[in-house]
């Protein structure tokens, strides 16, 4: 384990006790709860939400019957959430390196276990560094779904992070993340400070250099989900960082052989059949991608792959071909930060 992994574990695993140990509102959760996440929040244990340093919300829709992995799963709050969703039949891996974090979690597995009326567990927890994954023994192509929360910005190899969790993923399957993202590269300086590092701001990622790590390991089209500006609420470390601004990002990462590196006019279509649930009305694939229950709407070639080969297929209806291409797609896309929201953060430490 390399110094500043060392120095992560003990902020997590020592310095921090509970969220309201924070010194900034970095480690938090931009935007409101959906209220069917609420109320399994409600079931979640106190001990494992008092430890939850999460940035953004990373639990996609339609998750019943998943294998899904949690990078950096922490208290276990997001696996114990996932679990729920993925039903009994489904299964949630944690990985996390901090042992006082890890601890609560397979602490609390019984708890929710009867919680949720389950007669086996369907969550496990593994000891290990999200920058080695290969060592954990976890089998390639066997993940239906990634996701982690505000955790990235805290590992130094993050190129390896997306590699792996590309090889982990089946065709098809997605990574579905939150962190904190910055509008320039963070110098040395910064970076080598312990609290900014800790508080998830000096390990940031300048989003220019996200989508090159995303494109490399094969993610070729990221999408934005959500996006809000940080504000860091604490002078001594606003007066360190200056004019860099950061932000909260929510990306999704498909796995989809296929995909081209722009938005490709093919004249097709979907239509949303409804039956994901809590998304009865629509469902919402990006920032820039709304699908009304009903509605017939224009496409480009990855949006329709990103619905046709994935597990959204089944609620979707789908028109059109790939005999001819019109040519790029106007307005489509949806993977550059910081443009689709301007408001403040207003979420909170949940």
């Amino acid at each position: 384990m390399n110094i500043k992994n060392l120095e992560v574990s003990k902020y997590y695993g020592q310095e921090l006790q509970n969220t309201s140990d924070l010194k900034t509102n970095a480690c938090c959760t931009a935007g409101g709860t959906p209220p069917h996440i609420q109320e399994i929040l409600n079931e979640i244990s106190q001990e494992v939400k008092d430890k939850y340093y999460g940035c953004g919300l990373t639990i996609p829709d339609a998750l019943e019957g998943l294998t899904i992995l949690d990078l950096g799963s922490g208290s276990g709050r997001d696996c114990f959430i996932a679990s729920k969703l993925t039903g009994e039949h489904g299964s949630v891996v944690g990985v996390d390196m901090t042992d006082e974090q890890i601890n609560v979690a397979i602490n609390n597995i019984d708890y929710h276990t009867k919680k949720f009326g389950y007669k086996q567990p369907n969550v496990t927890f593994v000891k290990g560094n999200i920058e080695n994954l290969s060592a954990l023994g976890l089998e390639k192509e066997s993940f239906d779904l990634i996701i982690s929360n505000c955790v990235l910005n805290l590992v130094t190899d993050k190129q390896k992070v997306f590699s792996d969790a590309f090889e982990l993923l089946k065709e098809g399957g997605e990574m579905y993340f939150s962190d904190v993202y910055s509008n320039r590269r963070i110098p040395q300086h910064l970076q080598d400070d312990k609290v900014l590092w800790g508080e998830c701001l000096s390990g940031a990622l300048y989003w220019n250099d996200f989508l090159r790590y995303a494109k490399k390991a094969g993610f070729t089209d990221p999408r934005v989900v959500e996006d809000k500006p940080i504000t860091i609420e604490n002078k001594e470390l606003e007066e360190k960082v200056g004019d860099i601004e950061f932000y909260s990002v929510t990306y999704r990462l498909f796995k989809i052989q296929g995909l081209e590196s722009d938005c490709e006019d093919y004249g097709q279509a979907v239509r949303y059949k409804g039956g994901i649930p809590n998304n009865e009305k629509g469902l919402l694939l990006d920032n820039h991608h709304y699908f009304p229950k009903g509605k017939i709407e224009p496409v480009c070639g990855n949006t329709y792959n990103m619905l046709h080969k994935t597990r959204y297929k089944q609620y979707f209806d789908f028109l059109g071909t790939w005999d001819t291409h019109y040519g790029i797609y106007e307005g489509c896309g949806g993977n550059i930060p910081f443009t689709s929201q301007t408001e403040v953060n207003e979420g909170s430490c949940c």
